[in-house]
């Protein structure tokens, strides 16, 4: 009986047969797999690309409309330069009496409004018109002794051309006569004295006003110079302001000058030609038009226009942009209608524009509105009202 049992050696002389139709067989079987796979993907791409054709190409995107400004080149700007001051009267005055003496009236309050000449305030001046009174007496007096004296003279005269009497008579009447005259230039010195004082104890108006301060009431006994009234003048009110040194007086001549919010025209009275040691500021005193009803000591705002060479253009403040180490940019547009970024220097700002200076070439615009929605490289159109 055949034994079934395979041999040892019969077991490996069949192995690498085996092993290479197993591996003939998966290679045909890779080769069908990657064949199939090729023609899947084939047809996968044709089919794709038949789908794409069928589909029909998208518009080309549409230009960014912007709103464009020209850049207009200037070549001066001009500054609006404010200097701080105050409203002041053209003459003001502390009235007081020249000589000592007890005060009698006074006539005016604060608040009141004087003529030029009108009487003020008074002295007690009693005792000076008994003085007064006395030295008259004493003049016609001795007008009468020197009446006599004068007719003694004539007298004399005659009677030493007759002979009648001697010439020391005749000395003796002239030099009574004299010393009479003599008394009467003191007395009428006396007289004018006392009327002197009499006008100067009382005070007038030294110019038309109104009454600023009253430091007495009445019945104090005053001394020489001690204050009695304050005034001021009310007509045409001054302003008095400092002007630094850098501004030509030749832009002082006609200004206008902000009170509490209003406005007023106002020529220049003065610029004193010293420094204030302060403020190192020239005084300058405006004559304020038209006599304003403003009040002494408010604030006041002079408004220097000076004009500054420099080129440049104005653009709006919004339009500004911050760019890199602190340099201001623009949002332009070129002569092909191309975004750009222009670098510019800030010379002079106002409210709600600024002058800069910048290199702009032939053709180039300001982006005005929009700029937000456009990048740098980006081409725009130039929208209506360009």
């Amino acid at each position: 009986m055949p034994n079934s049992a395979t041999s040892p050696s019969e077991t490996t002389k069949k192995s690498p047969f085996s092993r290479m139709l197993r591996g003939a067989a998966r290679l045909g079987l890779t080769a069908s797999i990657m064949t199939i796979a090729a023609a899947a993907v084939y047809f996968g791409a044709a089919e794709l690309m038949r789908r794409a054709n069928a589909v029909p190409a998208p518009d080309a995107a549409a230009v960014t409309p912007v709103s464009v400004t020209p850049i207009k080149s200037e070549s001066a700007y001009t500054v609006d330069r404010v200097f701080i001051g105050q409203v002041e009267p053209q003459r003001s005055a502390d009235v007081s009496f020249e000589l000592n003496g007890t005060l009698d009236q006074i006539l005016v309050d604060e608040g009141d409004e004087v003529a030029l000449g009108q009487l003020l305030a008074t002295l007690d001046t009693a005792l000076l018109e008994v003085e007064l009174d006395r030295l008259t007496a004493s003049r016609d007096a001795v007008a009468a002794q020197l009446n006599f004296a004068k007719k003694t003279v004539e007298r004399n005269a005659k009677l030493i051309e007759r002979g009648f009497t001697s010439q020391a008579r005749l000395d003796e009447a002239v030099a009574q006569q004299d010393e009479l005259l003599s008394r009467i230039g003191e007395l009428d010195a006396g007289l004018r004295d006392v009327t002197v004082r009499i006008e100067k104890s009382s005070i007038e108006a030294p110019f038309p006003g109104q009454i600023t301060t009253r430091h007495v009431d009445g019945g104090e006994t005053l001394r020489s110079g001690e204050l009695v009234l304050g005034m001021v003048e009310i007509v045409s009110p001054q302003v008095r302001i400092g002007i630094p040194l850098d501004v030509d007086p030749s832009l002082l001549s006609d200004v206008e000058i902000e009170i509490a919010g209003k406005s007023y025209r106002a020529d220049l009275a003065t610029l004193r030609p010293d420094i204030d040691p302060v403020t190192r500021t020239r005084t300058a005193l405006f004559d304020l038009k038209g006599g304003p009803d403003v009040a002494f000591g408010q604030t006041a705002r002079v408004h220097v226009l000076d004009t500054i060479a420099s080129i440049g253009t104005w653009v709006p403040t919004t339009l500004l942009k911050e760019g890199t180490r602190g340099q201001w940019t623009l949002m332009v547009a070129d002569a092909q209608k191309t975004v750009r970024l222009a670098s510019v220097e800030v010379l002079h700002a106002e409210d709600n524009r600024v002058f800069v200076r910048g290199e702009f070439p032939d053709g180039t615009v300001l982006i005005g509105q929009g700029p937000q929605r456009v990048t740098v490289g980006q081409r725009v159109a130039f929208g209506t009202g360009d």
